[in-house]
């Protein structure tokens, strides 16, 4: 009898396990293939499901860039940062990875993600290639792929978040050194805050005719899922800025391993997660200590961007790699801080986005 008790407990663990098992998805831009990887990772070892060829010329690198998967999952969309003269934006479905729609965008369309209020779309057009002027955030009905209008903000925009009421977007301008909140709804400018640490700056440099260059240099803002607060990256101070929403005035400065590029928090506020472009790594912070947990040492060259599955379990990190390298994206188990597993996909792995988690 004790060999039929036996195969009982070993049926029903076999049970439990398929129940909980859980397949995490989610999708990676690669800027110099013209690609964009579909992942899956069960909780322990990461795959390239399908790799999806993006863009209309064979012969030219077109650049998807940004990357965002809309609130219900059923459409993803890929900016193409390098039209000539402007930029395009590319819709797919998640149940076909084929093209749905398509619009054009200003110069460089860049990070972009949608309101679950308004159901906009709202991309900033970074002009990595253009004149140091003031830019703009494209706004676009993402359900006809028209774009509505364009809002002027600063110099070389980037790190466009949308609160998550859905009411207000963010971005920040990087070579102007300033951060934009636009309200969703009236789709105006409601503030605007300088980033640089006056106290620090050395005017003489900063004056370059009628420009002026950011010694911050932010590059990506994320708003607590939670609180009245957002995070700044600033990839040329070395620090994370926080910024009070109520006050709309900065609280605290956080320095970091050099060059952090990408920021996110993990959707329960527990976790902030930042690569660290300039020296390949990634750092982990416990947001109600402030702790730094860790700083992780990347797989390749080059960190880019931070993904977080939608049960904070998990960071995925995508690392661009250098010249003909292959892109890496690296799995971070935020509970464990272990790094996991890795997956090489296209060239210039850069933008990347969560889409679902399943049981």
């Amino acid at each position: 009898m004790k060999w039929i008790n036996t195969l009982k407990l070993l049926f029903l663990f076999s049970i439990f396990n398929i129940s909980n098992a859980q397949n995490y998805y989610l999708y990676v831009a690669s800027e110099s293939d013209d690609t964009v990887s579909l992942l899956k990772f069960n909780g322990k070892n990461i795959e390239e499901k399908e790799r999806i060829s993006v863009g209309s010329f064979p012969t030219e690198i077109e650049g998807p860039h940004g990357i965002t998967v809309d609130p219900n999952g059923k459409y993803w969309y890929v900016t193409l940062a390098h039209g000539n003269p402007f930029g395009k934006l590319i819709k797919y479905s998640t149940e076909t990875n084929k093209v749905v729609g398509e619009t054009t965008l200003g110069l460089f369309p860049a990070s972009m993600q949608i309101s679950k209020v308004t159901g906009f779309l709202y991309c900033v057009n970074f002009n990595l290639h253009g004149n140091m002027k003031p830019s703009s955030v494209s706004v676009v009905d993402a359900e006809t792929m028209t774009e509505i209008t364009q809002i002027t903000t600063g110099s070389m925009p980037h790190g466009s978040r949308i609160s998550s009421d859905g009411l207000k977007q963010y971005s920040v301008a990087m070579m102007s050194g300033e951060l934009f909140e636009i309200d969703a709804l009236s789709l105006k400018i409601s503030r605007k805050l300088d980033l640089e640490d006056h106290s620090k700056m050395n005017h003489d440099k900063m004056n370059m005719g009628k420009m002026k260059h950011s010694t911050v240099k932010p590059t990506w803002v994320i708003p607590h899922p939670i609180q009245k607060i957002l995070y700044v990256a600033g990839n040329g101070s070395d620090e994370i800025i926080e910024v009070n929403l109520d006050s709309w005035k900065i609280t605290k400065r956080i320095k970091t391993e050099k060059g952090p590029y990408n920021v996110e928090i993990s959707p329960d506020g527990k976790y902030m997660v930042a690569t660290m472009k300039s020296v390949a790594k990634t750092s982990v912070w416990e947001l109600k200590s402030g702790t730094l947990i860790k700083t992780f040492d990347n797989s390749t060259s080059v960190s880019h961007g931070v993904a977080i599955s939608s049960d904070s379990k998990y960071a995925f990190i995508s690392l661009e790699g250098i010249g003909g390298e292959p892109g890496i994206v690296d799995v971070i188990d935020l509970k464990n801080q272990v790094l996991v597993d890795k997956v090489e996909i296209g060239k210039q792995a850069g933008g990347i986005a969560f889409w679902k988690k399943e049981i």
